[in-house]
C-alpha cells in the first residue's frame, strides 16, 4: 500500500486489458548527481528487501482499496481485481548495487525483471527507498571527506522531517561514514552508537555557569563533555578546565568542551591554548552550529582545532538539495518469440530519453583505481572490446583495452520472488564506502567543479538507443504529415 494510486490503477487496466503477465523489464537510475558532487552512494536496498519480503495485499488493504470511487462515483476497482491482489505476491527477479557503491548518473542502481503488473506496483515504494536514503549517504560521506578523518557525528533528529525520516537519515548518514548520531532509536535499531552532550537549558538551569558543571560532572564523571558557548565561550571554556581539574582529582578526566556558536576557527584555536596550557591536551573539542561540507573545510583551511564534529540540520534535511530525482523506467518487454523488444521514452531534453534494454553497469578498474563504468544490455553477448560513450556528448568516447579487470556491479538480490542474496551488515556496507571513495581520483572527490568520472552507454547500446530515437521521430513526422 506504500504506493501511488496510478500504480494501482495501471495494475488494474493491465489486468483487465489481459496484458498484467506480460514479461517486462524496469530498472531505476537518477540523472544527476546531487550537491554537484563527483559521485553518488548507493544506499536504500535494505529497505527495498524489506518491502518486498513483505509484498502482499491485507484484508485492511483491500477493504480500504473498495472505498475508492472513481470520478463518476462508482468503485474505482472491481471485485475480480481485488481478489487477485489478495493472493498476489512478488515471483520476479531483482538485481541492484550493493549498499555503499559509489554510482553515477544514468547507472541503473536496480533493475526489477517480472510480470508487468507486479513490476509496476513496485516503483514508488522502491524510489521511496532509494531515494532518500542515497541522498543522505552522500551527503554523509562528503561532509566526512571535509572533516579528513575525524569523526562526525549525526545531530538532526529534531530537525528531520519526521521519527521515520530521522530514523532513515541517521542509518543512511551512518553508511555514508558518520561515526554516530545523537538519536538513541537509530541506536536501538541499527546497532549505531550514541553520542550527546548537554543542551544550553541544563546551564541555565543553574545559579552559575559553574555550578552546572560541576554538577553534570558529578552525574557523569566517565562521560563528562561541557557544551561552553551559553554566555561566554572562552570564559566557558575556564569553568570546563575547572571543573576538569577535580574530576582528575577523582581519577576520571574531562572528555570534551563543545561550541555551537560564534567564530568557531577562532574560538576552537583559544580554547585549545588554554585547554594545552592548564594539561588537557586530550580534551576534544566538539563543534556544532548548521555544519556541512563547505563550511568544514573552511574551518580547516582556517586553522580551526576541531577534532569532533556535530552535523545535525544540513545533513538529515539535504538542506541544500532535497531531492536525488531517482526515475523508474520500462526498458524492454517479451515479445512473443521470446526475445527481449527494448522500449524507450522520448524527449526533448537529452537527459530524459531513457536506455532501453536489459541494463547491467561493467566498472573497469586499475588495482588501485576506478577507471570508467559501462551501461550495457545484458540481453545481448558483451562485447570483447568495450567502447563507452557520454550518454549526453557521442563525440566523447572511451576504449577499454580488453585485458582491463572488471566487475559488474548490479548482483541478484530476489530470484523467482525468493531472496538470494547475503545482505551486508551494516558495518560492512559502511566499510565499502571508505573503500569505494579510496578508489576514486582525488579530482572526483572534490566539492567545487569536480572532476567528471568516465560513465557511459556501451557503444552498441548507444547504436541502439540512437535507432530507437530515431525511427520513433521518423513515425512521429509521418503521424503529422498525415495529419
Amino acid at each position: 500500500m506504500l504506493t501511488d494510486l496510478y500504480e494501482l490503477t495501471m495494475a488494474y487496466a493491465y489486468w483487465k486489458s489481459g496484458t498484467a503477465g506480460t514479461e517486462a523489464v524496469f530498472h531505476m537510475s537518477f540523472r544527476n548527481a546531487p550537491f554537484g558532487s563527483g559521485f553518488t552512494v548507493a544506499c536504500g536496498l535494505g529497505a527495498v528487501i524489506d518491502q518486498v519480503r513483505r509484498f502482499q495485499f491485507h484484508e485492511s488493504d483491500l477493504a480500504y482499496l473498495r472505498t475508492i470511487n472513481a470520478v463518476d462515483g462508482r468503485p474505482l476497482f472491481d471485485k475480480g481485481f481485488l481478489q487477485f491482489l489478495e493472493g498476489l505476491r512478488f515471483t520476479g527477479h531483482i538485481d541492484a548495487v550493493p549498499e555503499g557503491t559509489v554510482v553515477f548518473p544514468q547507472e541503473p542502481l536496480l533493475r526489477v525483471q517480472g510480470c508487468l503488473l507486479q513490476a509496476q506496483i513496485l516503483e514508488s515504494a522502491l524510489l521511496n527507498a532509494v531515494n532518500f536514503q542515497s541522498l543522505i549517504a552522500t551527503k554523509a560521506a562528503r561532509i566526512c571527506l571535509a572533516a579528513e578523518g575525524e569523526p562526525v557525528v549525526e545531530f538532526g533528529l529534531r530537525r528531520a522531517q519526521g521519527p521515520d525520516g530521522a530514523l532513515t537519515a541517521s542509518r543512511a548518514a551512518y553508511l555514508g561514514g558518520c561515526a554516530g548520531t545523537s538519536n538513541v532509536l537509530a541506536g536501538q535499531v541499527y546497532g549505531i552508537p550514541v553520542s550527546g552532550t548537554h543542551a544550553h537549558s541544563w546551564v541555565m538551569a543553574f545559579e552559575s555557569e559553574l555550578e552546572a558543571f560541576k554538577t553534570y560532572a558529578e552525574a557523569l564523571p566517565n562521560n563528562c563533555i561541557l557544551l561552553v558557548d551559553t554566555y561566554d565561550s572562552l570564559a566557558g571554556v575556564a569553568h570546563a578546565i575547572e571543573v576538569g581539574k577535580l574530576l582528575r582529582e577523582r581519577g576520571n578526566d574531562l572528555a570534551g568542551i563543545r561550541l555551537d556558536s560564534g567564530d568557531l576557527a577562532y574560538l576552537s584555536i583559544e580554547a585549545r591554548k588554554l585547554l594545552d596550557a592548564a594539561g588537557f591536551r586530550d580534551t576534544a573539542i566538539y563543534a556544532s552550529n548548521d555544519l556541512d561540507e563547505h563550511i568544514i573545510s573552511s574551518l580547516k583551511q582556517q586553522g580551526a582545532r576541531i577534532t569532533r564534529w556535530g552535523v545535525g540540520t544540513k545533513l538529515v534535511t539535504s538542506y541544500d538539495q532535497p531531492a536525488l530525482g531517482g526515475v523508474y523506467k520500462l526498458s524492454a518487454v517479451m515479445g512473443p518469440g521470446g526475445s527481449w523488444q527494448p522500449r524507450i521514452k522520448l524527449s526533448d531534453q537529452a537527459a530524459k530519453i531513457t536506455n532501453p534494454g536489459v541494463p547491467q553497469v561493467r566498472r573497469f578498474r586499475s588495482p588501485k583505481q576506478f577507471i570508467a563504468d559501462a551501461i550495457y544490455d545484458q540481453g545481448h553477448p558483451a562485447p570483447k572490446r568495450f567502447t563507452i560513450v557520454d550518454p549526453l556528448d557521442p563525440t566523447r568516447r572511451k576504449h577499454v583495452p580488453p585485458e582491463t579487470s572488471f566487475e559488474d556491479l548490479l548482483v541478484p538480490i530476489f530470484r523467482s520472488g525468493k531472496l538470494v542474496y547475503r545482505q551486508p551488515s551494516l558495518e560492512e556496507s559502511r566499510q565499502r564506502v571508505t573503500h569505494q571513495l579510496a578508489m576514486l581520483h582525488p579530482g572526483i572527490k572534490r566539492f567545487v567543479n569536480p572532476h567528471q568520472y568516465v560513465a557511459g552507454l556501451e557503444l552498441g547500446l548507444h547504436e541502439l538507443k540512437t535507432k530507437l530515437v530515431l525511427r520513433a521521430r521518423d513515425e512521429l513526422e509521418k503521424r503529422k504529415g498525415a495529419a
